[in-house]
């Protein structure tokens, strides 16, 4: 059975069929799935999704793209979101130059205040890092989160910023470019990285894998991941799937604690 790591099914993508096809997949071999927070806006449309289908967890946080929305008055609700039975991570969080939208001064405090709140709270962190790599890793560094735990989410970057997140204890996300013709330095890293290292993610609706890419992405797909994965490691795409679940329910312990999927 296939745990999905990362989707956004709160999307207003999902509108038009959300309910119909949460409902199938676990007819489709998905065993548990996370839906990662971006902005303080999706908190409770996530929590109406943990406690609507027994197999969908969350992950509550704000994107470094919308923390100027923060506060200490929303911390306080992320803290009280974090101990709800079914909030296994913070995230997804993090720092993100691509677009600019925030002050990289003020992304990074927030990314360093919800660290703070993991910790505290002692969950993992789901991290979003796009074209601030330095950064990024120094922050984690400062903040000591290889204490903390967690997933570098849609991993993007090389061999050598894999290695400094691998020696920190942190899992990588893989998604759909796995399956990009042009993804060369994410295929080198799924070579390089052990498997154990490694969760199967999604990010829908977004990245689609080949043959599905520009389409609306969903847990679905992960099969395509696993044998682009499988191809690279040389081993089936069971075994990519089995010890990827495995990796998950060690990243997010609290996955397990729930009631298993209800057979409707």
């Amino acid at each position: 059975m296939i745990f999905e790591t990362h989707a956004h099914y709160d999307s207003q993508q999902f509108d038009p069929d959300r309910d119909e096809l949460i409902v199938a997949m676990h007819d489709h071999g998905i065993e548990r799935i996370i839906n990662v927070c971006a902005e303080v806006d999706n908190w409770e449309r996530t929590v109406d999704l943990m406690e609507k289908y027994p197999f969908v967890y969350g992950a509550v946080g704000v994107h470094p793209d919308d923390v100027g929305a923060l506060d200490e008055g929303w911390i306080r609700r992320m803290e009280e979101l974090c101990r709800h039975e079914k909030t296994v991570a913070v995230g997804e969080i993090g720092l993100d130059y691509y677009w600019d939208k925030e002050q990289h001064e003020s992304q990074i405090f927030w990314f360093e205040r919800q660290m703070d709140v993991a910790r505290e709270e002692n969950l993992p962190i789901i991290v979003h890092s796009r074209e601030a790599a330095k950064d990024t890793l120094d922050t984690m560094k400062r903040m000591k989160a290889g204490e903390i735990g967690g997933v570098v989410h849609c991993f993007s970057y090389g061999k050598e910023m894999a290695r400094e997140y691998l020696n920190m204890g942190f899992s990588l996300g893989v998604g759909g470019v796995v399956t990009f013709k042009n993804a060369r330095k994410l295929k080198e890293v799924v070579e390089y990285a052990p498997l154990t290292s490694l969760l199967l993610e999604t990010d829908s609706p977004y990245l689609a894998p080949v043959p599905y890419r520009g389409k609306r992405n969903s847990a679905l797909y992960i099969p395509y991941i696993a044998e682009e994965i499988a191809q690279i490691k040389g081993i089936s795409a069971d075994e990519v799937i089995e010890i990827t679940r495995e990796n998950a329910y060690r990243v997010f312990p609290k996955s397990k604690s729930v009631p298993e999927i209800c057979e409707e």
